[in-house]
């Protein structure tokens, strides 16, 4: 399978899972709007989710395949399934541990690290006939959470059986998992509403879909592994020098490969001082996630297996073409699609959105999030493309120093920038550290002779930044003859025929000036339809 197919069957899964998690955060906006009981479920729900990519993905993805992958290349089989074993006892373990004393002191941590806002906050007594007083917004955090927390570990264990999918180069199942998050909270949002609940109980049933979701996630994995014809045992937790590579390499690994969740994670909590920041910014987040995940999610989960197999073999020139092939990849798919939110989010949130408790005044408020986080898109999956260029190598100390550099500066930005713009300030601190980790990343590379930039790669990459300024530059035109049927038109069929014209004309004018000027490589797209032909 090539590097292109592999990319579109992780991007495809995720895509799907991506296009369901829109249905999910419509429904929940129609239901919840921004109000505290949003804002609870979205500060809990981004704890583990945190940490899921901390000492999960990230953690996994960059550390256990590389070492994996070794073990099946000079212990065969058999050596796998014995490291595997070990790693898998000890997680298990650990994580079992983890959730029970995090559920224990979860009061403490809402007041001190998910929602500090919380603890400061002052009941206004001309609203609290509206909205839940302080002490009931922090109980029901306090809840939320608990509920949620077992999530992290059944992500965590779904993270390695994930992990032995992929470095037996079957990608399908790990990336489709996380769709049955999204069928089984969009079916608690509809038994809601065909029931009539209100929205604390509306709440408290997503929290208990996230945990019935993230058992179904784990079960479908662990099926996919055991088809592969592959198994792992649970035993007795012992040191090994395998386990203390794996710690070595998957600490520094985990804070990299959740930059982006711990910068949005630094950006709720702050937001929790002000009620509604945090459920603005997680629906500005999941429009952005679509082409992160998409393109992203799949560069980081095919690249570094195949990186690690190609530098395990010395074939190096393969692993350089295989980066400079991959950031082509990226920028083609990004760059326009961050042009393309930056100059209408307001069209595409009031499609998504604006229905229910989520109203015009909302719109106007998620949609500025969302423009500046589309300025960072590229920078967060140029950061999926450097960082196997690492770990591939087994080097997680320089971008361990640089992701820290990273975090301090959205920290920093965070804390200055929302007391002048509120979540705008959020936004701009995230998009400018997510800069600021992937022109590091690659400088680190390049200084080492890590990676040598072709020719190739920088035509095409400044053909792809031309054609998607044009296409920019003809969305604004179109913005303004299509104006009258994207307001705040009860007629949903009216803003959806515009915000599907605009999409399918930009995709248009882009694409026929992609393969017009040579951004796109028109000999692999005509290699790929001879292929389908034959095929047929």
């Amino acid at each position: 399978m090539s590097l292109l197919k592999k990319f579109a069957t992780v991007g495809g899964a995720t895509l799907v899972s991506r296009v369901f998690g829109f249905t999910r955060e419509m429904m929940m906006a129609s239901a919840l709007g921004i109000g505290p009981v949003a804002d609870a479920f979205n500060l809990a729900f981004r704890f583990p989710n945190l940490f899921r990519r901390l000492f999960a993905e990230g953690a996994f993805n960059a550390a256990f395949i590389p070492l994996f992958a070794r073990s099946l290349e000079e212990e065969g089989e058999t050596g796998a399934r014995r490291f595997a074993s070990e790693i898998f006892a000890t997680l298990f373990v650990v994580l079992t541990g983890f959730t029970v004393v995090a559920m224990v002191f979860m009061p403490f941590l809402v007041k001190t690290i998910i929602a500090p806002g919380l603890a400061a906050c002052i009941d206004d007594p001309q609203t609290l006939g509206q909205q839940l007083s302080c002490a009931e917004r922090f109980d029901i955090t306090v809840a939320f959470s608990r509920i949620m927390f077992p999530y992290l570990a059944c992500m965590s264990l779904m993270a390695m059986v994930s992990g032995i999918l992929n470095a037996f180069r079957r990608f399908f199942a790990a990336a489709a998992a996380p769709t049955l998050l999204n069928f089984i909270l969009i079916g608690v949002l509809a038994w809601a509403w065909w029931q009539g609940a209100d929205q604390r109980t509306i709440g408290f049933l997503m929290s208990w879909g996230v945990l019935a979701a993230g058992i179904s996630q784990l079960l479908m994995v662990t099926v996919a592994m055991r088809m592969a014809g592959f198994s792992v045992s649970l035993g007795r937790p012992r040191w090994t020098p395998g386990l203390k590579r794996l710690l070595i390499l998957a600490g520094p690994a985990a804070l990299i490969g959740g930059i982006t969740q711990i910068n949005l994670f630094v950006g709720q909590a702050i937001a929790s001082y002000q009620p509604g920041a945090v459920s603005i910014l997680t629906y500005a987040d999941r429009p952005y996630q679509l082409p992160l995940g998409m393109v992203g999610v799949a560069i980081g989960v095919v690249l570094l297996p195949e990186l690690a197999r190609a530098l395990k073999a010395g074939r190096l020139e393969e692993a350089q073409h295989t980066q400079n092939r991959s950031l082509e990849f990226a920028l083609f798919l990004t760059v326009p699609a961050a042009v393309a939110l930056f100059v209408m989010p307001e069209p595409i949130i009031r499609l998504i959105y604006e229905r229910g408790a989520f109203g015009p005044d909302t719109t106007e408020k998620v949609a500025a999030v969302l423009g500046l986080y589309a300025l960072g898109l590229p920078a967060f999956v140029l950061i999926k493309v450097f960082s196997p260029g690492y770990f591939a190598r087994e080097n997680t100390r320089t971008p361990m120093i640089i992701t820290g550099i990273s975090a301090l500066a959205n920290t920093a930005l965070s804390f200055v920038l929302f007391w002048y713009f509120a979540e705008r300030g959020i936004a701009m601190a995230t998009t400018l550290a997510g800069w600021i980790n992937a022109l590091l990343l690659f400088e680190g590379l390049r200084r080492q002779g890590l990676w040598h930039v072709d020719g190739e790669l920088v035509r095409r990459a400044a053909l792809v930044f031309l054609s998607a300024a044009m296409m920019g530059g003809a969305l604004l035109v179109m913005l303004e003859m299509l104006e009258r049927w994207m307001g705040s038109d009860p007629n949903v069929l009216h803003q959806s025929a515009a915000v599907l014209a605009l999409a399918g004309v930009a995709m248009l004018i882009y694409f026929a000036l992609a393969f017009a000027t040579g951004a796109a490589d028109r000999t692999l797209v005509l290699k790929l339809l001879r292929r389908k032909r034959a095929a047929g």
